[in-house]
């Protein structure tokens, strides 16, 4: 029965493992050692009397882990089990028992931290807050000694900050390991410096950004060089100085849009981002006489004033001139509020239809106040046809105009 025989065998191995750790002593055992508590880092160790037997062990745990300790003799010739390092380095309760069959002994003692700091392990978030008083950061910091043990709860930590101004100190206690303090923003933006000490140890220097909250409503204003529509010079929309509701400029690179409403109710837009808290846009001239109201947004959170501004016509009339069958079709000279030609860029459309119905139509710009059709025979057959030519407001119409 070859299962059989093996079974008796492991559990025969089995028994004499358990007898190697466990022995039987002759004489009574004496714990030596009266101390209940070690410092971290320093030599820890239990002495017994009454060990004859040099192979038993000392079975001990924290909260790392356990382990058998093996003895040595003294020059007394006592018997001592030396803790290593990965125990007595690290702080909390040690429990231990002496493995023999003939005297129960076990106990415990407490490793304690070293009361002086080597680090403070600080954290500072997040790294901007708002301003106003309500939004507020948190500054952790967690003193600990050489061993990388925690201080003992309630020691004194100094929360120190610099604010403009404003140089304060406050004290919180180490609790669970660690001491905080929440920051809350000034009414002001700016920078904030803070650093924490912990028994004449100081950390280094952390900063914490003071941010504006967002806008409150605000003026826009509108300048140009002058009040004409000749469709080439440039308007431009600026804001009056963007702040929160504590009086903060608004941080550069805020985006401001404005929208420009038209006589016809057609919307236009165009944008621009705060510089010390004025934003700027700009749009070019309409061609023909117009009014517009403008309004500006920082969407979602503030908008402006309605600005209302008018553009004069600058071209009353044209001239239109036929030529070469009447195929080609001469606008101008075009000329502006001081009789002088109208800058290049002035948009001219024709509209060329038969009875009611478009056949076609042709979109140019002004060159040196002069805009130049030509009606291809190829496209437009001989005949009669209308039509319409359309510049700066202005419409003429040309009815039963004869092509050949």
């Amino acid at each position: 029965m070859p299962i059989k025989n093996i079974y008796f065998l492991l559990l025969s191995i089995l028994i004499l493992s358990f007898n190697e750790s466990v022995k039987k002593v002759n004489g009574p055992i004496t714990l030596l050692t009266t101390s209940k508590e070690f410092k971290a880092g320093s030599k820890v160790s239990l002495s017994f009397s009454g060990i004859e037997n040099d192979s038993i062990k000392l079975y001990c745990s924290n909260s790392y882990g356990s382990t058998l300790l093996t003895s040595s003799k003294t020059e007394n010739n006592q018997t001592q089990y030396i803790f290593p390092e990965y125990i007595s380095n690290k702080i909390g309760t040690v429990n231990w028992k002496l493995l023999t069959d003939s005297t129960k002994l076990s106990g415990k003692f407490m490793i304690t931290r070293k009361q002086q700091p080597v680090s403070l392990e600080t954290y500072l978030g997040p790294p901007s807050i708002e301003a106003g008083g309500k939004d507020y950061a948190m500054m952790v910091t967690i003193p600990t000694d050489v061993l990388d043990n925690p201080i003992k709860n309630n020691t004194k930590v100094t929360i120190q900050h610099q604010f403009l101004a404003s140089e304060r100190k406050e004290q919180v206690y180490t609790k669970n390991l660690i001491a905080y303090k929440n920051i809350y923003s000034p009414i002001k933006s700016g920078r904030m410096l803070l650093s924490s000490n912990c028994l004449n140890l100081d950390s280094k220097e952390y900063n914490l950004s003071i941010m504006p909250a967002i806008s409150v409503n605000f003026e826009i204003f509108a300048e140009r060089h002058h009040e004409y529509a000749d469709g080439n010079q440039i308007t431009t929309f600026t804001t009056s100085i963007l702040k929160d509701k504590h009086g903060n400029v608004v941080s550069d690179g805020s985006f401001v849009e404005f929208f420009i409403t038209n006589s016809e109710g057609n919307i236009l837009k165009t944008t621009g981002t705060t510089i010390r808290g004025i934003a700027t846009a700009q749009m070019i001239h309409p061609d023909h006489e117009e009014s517009w109201s403008i309004k500006a947004y920082v969407i979602g959170i503030s908008e402006s004033n309605v600005l209302k501004i008018r553009y004069k016509k600058i071209i009353h009339d044209f001239d239109v001139v036929f030529s070469e069958n009447n195929r080609t079709i001469t606008i101008g000279p075009i000329k502006s509020f001081m009789n002088q030609m109208i800058p290049d860029g002035l948009e001219v459309r024709l509209e060329i239809y038969r009875g009611d119905t478009i056949l076609d139509e042709y979109l140019k710009e002004s060159r040196e106040g002069y805009v130049r059709f030509h009606l291809n025979e190829n496209i437009f057959k001989n005949g009669t046809y209308n039509l319409k030519i359309k510049s700066a407001g202005i419409t003429q119409n040309f009815k039963d105009k004869k092509l050949w």
